[in-house]
């Protein structure tokens, strides 16, 4: 399976937006800058989580974007079906029954063996996904993460909220 760059950063953009003084926003320009993406791009994303109610945007000179529930709220299965969307990832087109071999339809009562265990190991994924929070996510970067780097990201936070 491969999964657009508009997941990596999307669940990137809603971990700073998680890290974020409660009722602030953060600007798309300012987001795109942190990870240096383009914004037009980043703003696709964004509208995406924007319908999904992941996010929530604002307007105005304080506008930006916020997270729309707390971060113990907003799962990567979320933001895989905000940006992939909730289909499938594999669609069985039954090619058992074309060919040489095929036999009456009668026969093919039964799913396809091979689609039954891709739809497995899909829901098994989706499973995963649904236990990683933002908040863990966060969680999980603030260990992981250089003394430095944390240092200078929250610098430039204050810097970009006005000293909060």
């Amino acid at each position: 399976m491969k999964l657009t760059q508009g997941i990596e950063w999307s669940i990137h953009s809603l971990a700073l937006l998680g890290g974020l003084p409660e009722g602030l926003t953060l600007r798309i320009e300012k987001m795109a800058e942190f990870y240096s993406l383009p914004v037009p791009y980043l703003r696709k994303q964004l509208q995406a989580l924007s319908r999904a109610n992941l996010v929530e945007a604002t307007t105005g000179p304080g506008g930006g974007y916020k997270l729309a529930r707390p971060a113990e709220q907003i799962t990567l299965l979320d933001i895989y079906i905000a940006i992939e969307g909730d289909d499938n990832c594999f669609r069985c087109m039954e090619i058992r029954q074309n060919g040489p071999s095929a036999v009456d339809k009668s026969y093919y009562a039964r799913p396809c063996n091979i689609a039954t265990a891709m739809w497995r190991a899909e829901k098994a994924w989706r499973d995963e996904l649904a236990k990683v929070t933002i908040a863990g996510i966060i969680h999980d970067a603030l260990e992981q993460m250089p003394a430095e780097q944390r240092d200078r990201g929250v610098d430039w936070l204050k810097k970009t909220l006005g000293g909060t």
